[in-house]
């Protein structure tokens, strides 16, 4: 009894200890990461992580539910499109064909109303919520420069950083993108109860707006500008110019660093479902208009899916861009595998979601799986003729 008292008590001032040692060394976030995913058995971020968050509603308004095809779910799944989802993890995967679900697939004990984490596709959302700012003046242009915002904001290039190099992934930040890592600095902003003093304690370290470098705390960056610029919360600014005009089905969900005033993990973690997600898609599909409305310009649209480098052709302003089978696309992407995808040409929007990613291909930016997901698309449809 004498020995498992002694052993208790050694138990409890080692770990004392050990949350000691990780304020002293500024790891104190740490502890939320061990909390939220690596003793739930994860080494990232997972599907249906916003649980273990505090979260911001993105409000829906007046619901307008997607058409249905009359061909709806007439075609199976192809052999190796199965093989995928299956290997992949899938858990939604919709084919939106001229405005109506021409098909859907759910997996895991998932439904069209699920709530899954957007990852990096949110990214593309603060983006139009830009867009939406310049549209209203609220913001000058893409040119604006980030100082105007936040005048205290550090390193050599500091004043020359504008909105625009943020959002096309040209900021020059002090920044790495090792999810795996739990002593990277993307893995302390997925964490840390201060997000803002974490992105306001970085550098602009090299020339902003002359090359791409994916940097998700550009991104970050850029919401908290949008924030200053509009005096409303990003989810509230999304959900007033988008979420309710589009017509969503669900309420929303974006993950914050802390509850009730933080502010949102705007490059990452807005929770939402494939049909809901779809509508962004369509929202650019139809150049920024909706129901006779314009909710975001047109020239912005096509500015957004138009490579801003010439050497780096894939990326746009917070959208990424392809050629696959002769089809021109552009498309939101996150971490695990989120897709949303439009093939203007046809009229054509592909949603997948899961909990795996493909791997990244050798010889471009985009990973493998991107590739099957149109492909096995357009042999579903060559298959209903």
């Amino acid at each position: 009894m004498k020995f498992l008292l002694k052993l208790l008590k050694w138990v409890a001032i080692s770990y004392a200890a050990l949350i000691v040692l990780l304020y002293l060394f500024d790891v104190d976030y740490l502890l939320r990461a061990v909390k939220t995913i690596y003793f739930k058995g994860h080494t990232t971020a997972f599907l249906e992580d916003y649980k273990e968050f505090p979260n911001r509603e993105i409000k829906k308004g007046v619901a307008q539910p997607w058409s249905i095809s009359k061909d709806y779910n007439t075609i199976p799944t192809t052999a190796t499109l199965e093989k995928t989802h299956q290997e992949l993890k899938t858990v939604a995967f919709v084919i939106i064909k001229k405005d109506s679900i021409w098909h859907e697939s759910y997996f895991d004990g998932f439904n069209k109303n699920s709530k899954t984490n957007s990852f990096s596709m949110a990214k593309s959302v603060v983006t139009m919520a830009l867009g939406k700012a310049i549209m209203e003046g609220k913001i000058k242009s893409l040119d604006q420069k980030v100082i105007a915002f936040f005048p205290e904001i550090k390193g050599k290039y500091a004043q020359e950083v504008t909105v625009g190099d943020l959002a096309s992934m040209a900021s020059g930040l002090s920044w790495d993108e090792k999810y795996y890592s739990p002593f990277s600095i993307v893995t302390r902003a997925y964490f840390d109860d201060d997000l803002n003093s974490v992105i306001l304690g970085l550098n602009i370290y090299e020339n902003p707006g002359k090359s791409f470098k994916y940097l998700s705390g550009a991104t970050q960056l850029l919401a908290m500008c949008i924030q200053k610029a509009t005096g409303e919360y990003v989810s509230q600014y999304v959900s007033k110019n988008f979420w309710q005009p589009m017509g969503a089905e669900n309420d929303a969900l974006w993950q914050l660093d802390h509850a009730p005033d933080g502010i949102e993990k705007a490059y990452c973690c807005m929770a939402s479902n494939a049909r809901d997600f779809a509508r962004f898609g369509k929202l650019y599909l139809q150049n920024g208009q909706w129901n006779g409305q314009q909710l975001l310009d047109a020239s912005f649209v096509k500015k957004c899916i138009t490579p801003r480098f010439k050497e780096s052709g894939h990326y746009g302003y917070g959208w990424w861009i392809h050629t696959v089978l002769g089809k021109k696309l552009y498309y939101m992407r996150g971490h695990l595998g989120q897709f949303v995808i439009v093939i203007p040409e046809d009229q054509l929007i592909i949603v997948r979601l899961g909990h795996l990613k493909g791997e990244q291909t050798k010889n471009d930016p985009h990973s493998n799986d991107l590739y099957t997901y149109v492909t096995e698309t357009y042999k579903m449809l060559g298959a209903q003729k």
